[in-house]
């Protein structure tokens, strides 16, 4: 039974995993693989992760305890990760995830936004079908057309309750 949840500390490492185990098979294709390993490496670190997790803004679908997928937002209230395990594709998480995401956003914030490398084709076409705009495309620094960033964003459309993880200290 797969079951959402804010992740906890105690995730970390898993979460951490995750990212070592399928950034680099899914966008080497697409980036390369040194940008895909430089992606693990700077946004898949426990200094990043924990941080991120301390601050309430990571979700993780649980499986019997194996973490299946991840969203995390940015504290600009941006979804940077939403990553399935493949083997939990095509069920509904994706979008349960960016659900429990906007449900999180304080009630000033009505857009969910989003971005993603241009050459993740697969990335558009999901947040397409789930309504989110195109607002701009930034082009890399480099001028390499797959590593340009697609920023979209929709309405929020869902805010139920979501708990929030409790405080340290």
């Amino acid at each position: 039974m797969t079951r959402l949840r804010p992740a906890e500390p105690g995730d970390v490492g898993a979460i951490c995993r995750f990212g070592e185990k399928h950034i680099p098979p899914h966008y080497t294709p697409l980036i390369g693989d040194a940008a895909a390993h430089r992606q693990v490496r700077r946004w898949w670190n426990e200094s990043h992760i924990g941080a991120a997790v301390m601050e309430g803004r990571v979700v993780v679908a649980d499986n019997d305890g194996h973490i299946v997928a991840v969203g995390q937002r940015g504290a600009d209230h941006v979804v940077y990760k939403l990553y399935l395990h493949p083997e939990h594709r095509g069920r509904g998480l994706g979008r349960r995830l960016l659900d429990a995401l906007a449900s999180q956003l304080p009630a000033s914030v009505d857009k969910l936004r989003i971005e993603h490398f241009a050459a993740n084709e697969r990335a558009g076409a999901f947040y397409e079908r789930e309504g989110f705009a195109v607002e701009r495309i930034e082009p890399d620094p480099s001028g390499d057309p797959a590593l340009a960033v697609v920023w979209r964003a929709r309405p929020i459309t869902v805010r139920e309750e979501w708990p929030r993880p409790p405080a340290l200290g």
